[in-house]
């Protein structure tokens, strides 16, 4: 029996045994034999957690750290997307500093490369010195009806070939001349009819730039992909193998915007749902290949339009809910951990959400009323969340601590919980962090 047919044979928990002896299985070579002990012991806190269970000693943390290796180490975001090397310095000199005390660690990968985006011509986000003032540490993605609403049945026919010919061309004016290409899934004809496209100065032109960008992706993957792999010789685990979504939120965020697509759920109801329905193979698909290559089964999946205010229950059930649960148990079943990261206020949906193979995944949250969450689907799922950012960002080390001292005490009990922000900090006071990983080993330590 060959092994494609022993896999498809296999439970989704099996599958997930085999991922989780890859992340625990790196496969470098760590900087010391202390490392790779200490590597094993921050994985299997995090899979105990996974499976609501008890680590062996503490809870674990994800340290909320976005952008700050880059303010700490004394410059800032803008220097770090046009700086690879300045940004490497950054990164590792955190991970010096607070790497000993970290049970995991996000790297770079994150901080766009300026460049590429300004040789494509990236029209969804300003960013720091393109838009959006120097000194700022944060993107604004800038939210237009990208695709018209007549145009649901081009997706839905075809998603590749509208995505090449239709939305590039308006998100990035590098591939403005794509228009002029003939439909890329032509099954009948020769293909020197296809050919002959680009022959257009303007197709050639835009061929060029993204070459150019190619070039200059490979140059910020080089930096981003060494200073994960010495994060991970010195026994620090990603936690990021891959990134998906919300059907609803692909659509609302970059096609449609929040206004079309709220005008879409009145209007044209059935379409928007079999555009949902189209995507979620695409999405499974697209995650798991991140995780083949990353070797961490995590997938983070940011939500926006799901949350409280925006939709009633009803609406998320009819409208957000049905696909992305699909997604959810499409990862599942291919032995991933699927994370959303559930923004704004998800207390509404917490009867719905917990509809879920019980230890499948893990809820982040920023704002909930984390007992009642933990009441919920302390049976079903990880939880993971929620120190206010403010605190993070503006409060004391000590208001700090008893943030995480109530959230210990509130979700930690009985496994399934992991403590980190309700986002992460781009500029702040270090002593925070610092705090954060003193609270967990102060008052998360399991009593066996």
């Amino acid at each position: 029996m060959d092994t494609a047919k022993k896999r498809s044979e296999m439970s989704w928990e099996e599958k997930r045994e085999e991922r989780f002896k890859r992340w625990l299985n790196p496969g470098v070579k760590f900087s010391s034999e202390d490392a790779a002990a200490l590597y094993k012991q921050r994985v299997n806190r995090f899979i105990k957690a996974i499976k609501l269970q008890e680590p062996d000693d503490r809870v674990p943390v994800i340290l909320p750290a976005g952008n700050i290796p880059a303010y700490l180490a004394g410059s800032n975001l803008k220097t770090a997307m046009y700086d690879y090397d300045a940004m490497r310095r950054a990164w590792i000199k955190f991970l010096h500093e607070f790497g000993p005390d970290m049970d995991t660690f996000i790297g770079p990968g994150l901080v766009l490369p300026g460049k590429v985006l300004e040789i494509i011509d990236f029209k969804l986000e300003k960013w720091p010195g393109h838009g959006l003032a120097d000194d700022l540490e944060t993107y604004q993605f800038v939210e237009k009806e990208y695709i018209k609403a007549d145009e649901y049945d081009a997706l839905i026919k075809d998603p590749s070939d509208f995505w090449l010919r239709k939305f590039l061309p308006r998100a990035a004016g590098a591939f403005k001349a794509f228009e002029k290409l003939p439909q890329l899934t032509a099954f009948i004809g020769i293909p020197v009819f296809y050919v002959g496209a680009y022959a257009d100065p303007e197709v050639q032109a835009a061929l060029k730039a993204l070459v150019e960008a190619g070039i200059e992706t490979m140059k910020w993957n080089g930096v981003v992909g060494d200073v994960n792999r010495q994060s991970l010789e010195a026994g620090l685990p990603s936690f990021w193998g891959g990134m998906s979504g919300a059907p609803f939120d692909m659509i609302g965020d970059m096609l449609r915007g929040t206004n079309g697509i709220m005008m879409d759920m009145f209007q044209r109801p059935d379409k928007l749902n079999e555009a949902m329905e189209r995507l979620v193979p695409i999405a499974i698909d697209e995650a798991v290949a991140a995780s083949n290559a990353s070797g961490c089964p995590i997938i983070v999946m940011p939500l926006h339009k799901g949350t409280g205010g925006f939709m009633s229950n009803k609406q998320y059930e009819t409208f957000y809910w049905p696909t992305f649960k699909k997604i959810l148990l499409g990862l599942v079943n291919e032995g991933l951990v699927p994370m959303p990261f559930a923004e704004g206020n998800y207390e509404p949906r917490l009867e719905i959400i917990k509809d879920m193979p019980r230890g499948s995944m893990i809820w982040w949250f920023e704002h909930m009323d984390m007992a009642k969450a933990k009441k919920v689907l302390g049976d079903t799922a990880c939880i993971a969340g929620n120190i206010p950012v403010t605190t993070l960002c503006t409060g004391t080390a000590e208001q700090v601590k008893e943030h995480c001292r109530e959230l210990i005490e509130t979700c930690a009990p009985g496994g399934g919980y992991i403590l980190t922000g309700g986002a992460t900090m781009d500029k702040g006071n270090p002593d925070n962090l610092r705090a954060v990983m003193e609270a967990a080993k102060k008052y998360g330590a399991y009593k066996k």
